[in-house]
């Protein structure tokens, strides 16, 4: 038997937020391995976590949430700027002394092979606490490219709000500069971000490792699609929020111009009132909903205009799945191995627009995309894939402790 303790920034549930989708999938895939036992311990962010565990500890050894804390900023700069602060040594050195001594408890009464983190600067400071043990950390992305892009998109910003994002930006790299160093493998979900932490600290093990998709549950559905594009997100992301205004004042605009009928749906949680006042006759903006898949199902096109972000886009692979055809930017599809006019159509800006009259236009091509689209997926991004890739990782790291 294989013992592997989980240490999450998150809980696995709910789904809609994407960041849990990941820990979600990953211990329902190596709940079917009977060699390996599963231990989870996780920040709560929100009061209804607890009550939200029954969906998912049936995949566990055991599922027990600290409550999540908060990083001051002049600790968090301390950190950066003293380095015999970075690692603490001692519970009450940390952030959180409560995950501290939980992880201290679960080695007093379990013997576990290697431990896993999912996180970045919420789970880093551990390593201490679980020195001896083969060690692996997924912070998913590299936070500090999501900054870069963000800062590139939004000039010019005010003289104030540019030192504010050149400051955090900073300090971002000064982090992912030096919070894995020790520990023995790194994953993100996508090449993009693995390059940027190998530019940052040559000396980290780097390995991409994507996210998956269900494709038993989003699969082609036998119904006919109608004039409707169609963008999901949780907007309590600001990338996702961005997306579907541009998407509803700049781009559906031209295309309603040409075909009249032309409907936007806009969907998934939290959408903010700049967003919900763009709802009309011919704009939905639904508010989180139990079921994408209905949406996927019938939509003409996903449209996908993501301009800041980054990692790898679980809207976009979902869409795939349900052979939905795609249009997206290029950092839309980063990490999928798509390949534009095959798989989706890939363009920017005004072409972006073309791309989609090009697809109203061409029931044929829109097929092709769909069905290429659902193969893609199926090759190459499922959960039981991704969960062969992490349980030969712990073989791994186990293998070279």
């Amino acid at each position: 038997m294989t013992r592997i303790l989980l240490i999450a920034r998150c809980p696995a549930w709910p789904l809609h937020l994407g960041d849990r989708l990941i820990l979600y999938h990953l211990l329902e895939e190596l709940s079917y391995d009977d060699s390996l036992q599963i231990d989870l311990l996780a920040f709560a962010e929100h009061p209804t976590d607890a009550a939200e565990v029954t969906h998912y500890d049936h995949y566990a050894h055991s599922v027990e949430l600290i409550p999540a804390p908060t990083r001051s900023k002049p600790s968090l700069l301390w950190r950066a700027l003293y380095p015999p602060a970075r690692f603490p040594r001692r519970a009450d050195q940390s952030w959180s002394p409560a995950m501290w001594q939980a992880i201290e408890r679960k080695r007093a009464s379990q013997t576990y092979d290697a431990v896993h983190l999912f996180g970045g600067v919420q789970v880093y400071e551990f390593y201490h606490a679980l020195r001896g043990l083969p060690t692996l950390i997924t912070p998913y992305e590299s936070y500090s490219l999501y900054l870069s892009r963000e800062a590139a998109h939004y000039q010019p910003l005010a003289i104030s709000h540019q030192l504010s994002a050149i400051r955090q930006l900073a300090l971002a790299r000064r982090y992912e500069s030096f919070m894995f160093t020790p520990y023995q493998r790194v994953t993100v979900v996508a090449e993009p971000d693995a390059e940027v932490l190998r530019n940052l600290n040559p000396r980290l093990q780097v390995e991409v490792i994507p996210n998956g998709v269900d494709t038993y549950q989003f699969r082609p559905r036998p119904v006919n699609r109608i004039p409707a594009l169609l963008f999901v997100g949780n907007y309590e992301y600001a990338p996702n929020v961005d997306a579907a205004l541009r998407l509803a004042g700049d781009i559906y605009p031209q295309l309603k111009a040409q075909y009249p009928n032309l409907r936007l749906w806009l969907v998934g949680n939290a959408p903010p009132p700049e967003l919900q006042a763009l709802a009309s006759d011919s704009i939905r903006v639904t508010g989180r909903v139990p079921d994408v898949r209905p949406y996927l199902a019938r939509a003409a096109a996903f449209v996908c205009p993501l301009h800041l972000g980054a990692g790898i886009k679980n809207k976009v692979l979902e869409a795939l799945a349900m052979g939905c055809p795609v249009i997206a930017t290029p950092l839309s599809v980063d990490g999928i191995a798509v390949t534009p006019g095959v798989h989706a159509l890939v363009a920017e800006g005004e072409h972006l627009i073309s791309a989609t009259r090009r697809l109203l236009s061409d029931p044929a091509l829109a097929e092709s995309l769909g069905t290429q689209g659902r193969a893609l997926v199926e090759e190459q991004y499922s959960w039981a894939g991704v969960a062969a890739c992490y349980r030969a990782l712990y073989a791994e790291v186990i293998a070279a402790d």
